[in-house]
């Protein structure tokens, strides 16, 4: 009898280590679809990339210093540059409704997830380029965010207006986007805004500023995510009603942040209704 119960507790034992081993299985596991995912994302841009027109030039994955930059660095994800206009492009690998405003410092993904205001950190990247290029080049940046088509937006209408310099876009439009923005610009203009030459020395001094040390990469990627989950410490409190300092839920405080109506302010159900 003691051997039966000494067997019990083993196989008792063994159950709970592979229950354990199950879920750190499990997450593993939705890392490696996130991964995947996102790399499919990366291969839908990257097709429509290469099928570019000729006198375009695109680089991606690029790494420049910049300064202003928690980690001394900015990472890239794509550059177009056309007869008409630099596409500095800032892909997105989120699922579900992306709430969001131009002026916004932050941005939410379902109304709970918070994130940096893409088009704010895609500016910083675009600051970083102009150290490096000739500034006449400064009104010809046009900023791109790209999200997957698993993503639906709750954002500022002119932000899908192809007049405007920032585009939100999906992964799968994204070359319609660019042909329609060039379009729209060599309509405005006589002669193309940046020259053959003038698009060659730009992709050449790009290259060549681009940093591609496996180490200081890695630098780069640990300082940014440890500023994420500072940020993310730091605004744990809950947003309130501008009105009656009411808490309210992150989901509501995305819809008001999302609406011109309510001028970047926060307002809890019966307050909007008097907006």
């Amino acid at each position: 009898m003691f051997f039966q119960l000494f067997k019990k507790n083993k196989t008792s034992t063994n159950e709970g280590t592979k229950e354990v081993k199950t879920s750190v299985s499990s997450k593993a596991q939705r890392e490696k679809v996130a991964v995947r995912k996102g790399e499919l994302g990366e291969y839908k841009i990257d097709i429509q990339l290469d099928q570019l027109p000729k006198e375009f030039r695109h680089l991606s994955d690029i790494m420049v210093r910049n300064p202003k930059s928690v980690s001394g660095y900015s990472q890239i994800d794509h550059i177009v540059i056309t007869p008409y206009g630099i596409f500095v492009i800032e892909t997105k690998n989120y699922q579900g409704t992306i709430y969001g405003a131009k002026n916004r410092k932050e941005w939410s993904v379902n109304g709970k997830f918070k994130m940096m205001n893409p088009f704010m950190q895609n500016h910083g990247h675009i600051k970083s380029l102009l150290s490096l290029v000739d500034g006449k080049f400064s009104d010809h940046f046009v900023s791109i965010v790209s999200f997957t088509k698993r993503c639906t937006f709750k954002v500022d209408l002119e932000m899908r207006k192809i007049s405007s310099n920032e585009l939100i876009v999906y992964d799968v439009e994204l070359s319609d986007f660019l042909h329609r923005k060039v379009s729209v610009v060599k309509l405005q203009n006589i002669t193309p805004l940046i020259t053959e030459q003038e698009i060659e020395s730009i992709f050449a001094i790009i290259q060549k500023a681009n940093i591609t040390d496996p180490e200081l990469r890695e630098t780069h990627t640990v300082a940014i995510q440890n500023n994420k989950e500072h940020q993310h410490n730091s605004n744990q409190s809950s947003p309130k009603c501008a009105t009656c300092n009411q808490p309210v839920s992150e989901k509501v405080a995305a819809f008001c942040l999302s609406n011109k109506k309510f001028q970047g302010k926060v307002y809890c159900f019966n307050h909007q209704k008097t907006i």
